[in-house]
């Protein structure tokens, strides 16, 4: 018998909604995505091809982080210095002002690229790396094409301009997804808001983090600036408050200001009129459900992993999650068995399914058991 067990699932939610209807954001593209539940909850023109800028230091650190964390590369290891990478300390660009020959430590040139956003550091350790910057080039496009940023190459470590160097919002919403799930302790970086660099032949220079949110002080955690002329300015950015993150990526605003104040403004307002709701956890047991001639009465059930929704506020009532099963389930069950499917609906519309799994093994009971059983069932109509 097909049976259904709908779920009651405690909110706490505000009960204010604000229409999105003529909301904008002033940038030429723009998305901005609830972290845990992957959806998206606004964007413009978000395939349109960029030139990331310095974006582009997010995939950087990605690949030597990827390095440290496999044991290929440690934070202590020193690089040396190459004239080809002082030269971008002293052309204007952004720079952490090494000097050739200095001996400086991988975690020192992360601090740089991360939060002084030093075009000289990401040449320094694309060469200590790889051996040239355009031999690390080719590992930074092929990381972006095995974490699905299907429409993003790298041309250099840094993102200065070079007409090569292009991707999308979208893509770059998807390498900053990468970073924080993967490297959840070297994302910290990100949020420091100075570097000190006690330089070879001069005063130590501390410079601030180029993220204008992070001193607000509302929640702002990342992830990175950018600018060209031809671009504007770009950023990509992280709010995270009470165990949510929201994550924005924007590039073509106009100024400074337009960056900051429009980036603020489109986090906010995703936590504002957004709320996330967990419908369960992975592994862990959701309902349980009949089973039919088993060493147990009832088997415990689960998925295999953690589902959110985000939801417009004051719209929680119509979104329902099920469980539909043919039950009882007849014994043996294995573990992992799939059983059902766990159904989330939402205004009367099935949006997604999620397969239905045995949390533990149930055995068939003896000959004798199954007979008592089944007379038991005959005479009282009860298992």
């Amino acid at each position: 018998m097909t049976k259904i067990k709908f779920l009651t699932i405690l909110f706490t939610l505000l009960l204010t909604f604000n229409s999105n209807a003529a909301f904008d954001i002033k940038a030429r593209s723009v998305i901005l995505q609830d972290y845990l539940s992957g959806e998206i909850l606004f964007e413009k023109e978000p395939d349109n091809s960029i030139y990331p800028a310095s974006m582009t230091k997010i995939m950087t650190a990605i690949v030597a982080f990827d390095l440290i964390k496999n044991g290929n590369l440690s934070l202590d290891e020193k690089f040396i210095i190459s004239e080809n990478a002082w030269r971008l300390s002293s052309a204007g660009y952004s720079s952490m002002f090494i000097m050739v020959g200095d001996e400086i430590t991988v975690e020192n040139l992360l601090k740089g690229i991360i939060i002084a956003s030093g075009n000289d550091a990401c040449v320094a350790l694309a060469e200590g790396i790889a051996g040239s910057e355009s031999a690390f080039a080719i590992l930074m496009t092929a990381k972006a094409k095995e974490i699905g940023m299907e429409n993003t190459n790298f041309a250099n470590a840094s993102g200065i301009n070079n007409t090569e160097n292009i991707s999308t919002v979208r893509d770059i919403l998807i390498m900053s997804n990468y970073l924080i799930k993967n490297f959840p302790e070297e994302y910290k970086y990100f949020s420091e808001k100075e570097f000190t660099w006690n330089r070879t032949g001069g005063d130590p220079i501390t410079q601030g983090n180029r993220n204008p949110l992070l001193y607000k002080n509302l929640g702002y955690d990342g992830i990175k600036t950018g600018y060209l002329a031809v671009e504007k300015y770009s950023l990509a950015s992280s709010i995270y408050r009470n165990g949510r993150r929201l994550i924005a990526v924007g590039t073509g605003f106009e100024t400074k200001n337009d960056r900051s104040k429009e980036s603020s403004k489109l986090l906010l307002w995703g936590l504002t009129n957004f709320d996330l709701i967990e419908i369960t956890k992975a592994n862990t047991p959701i309902e349980d459900v009949e089973v039919w001639l088993g060493n147990k009465d009832m088997l415990k059930t689960y998925v295999k992993e953690d589902i959110y929704k985000t939801i417009p506020k004051a719209r929680k009532n119509l979104l329902k999650v099920s469980l539909n099963y043919n039950g009882p389930i007849a014994a043996p069950i294995k573990k992992d068995d799939i059983i059902g499917k766990l159904n989330l609906s939402y205004n009367g519309e099935l949006i997604e399914k999620y397969d239905l799994l045995a949390y533990e093994d149930v055995k068939k009971l003896n000959i004798f058991s199954r007979l008592m059983k089944s007379i038991n069932f005959l005479i009282w109509g009860d298992v």
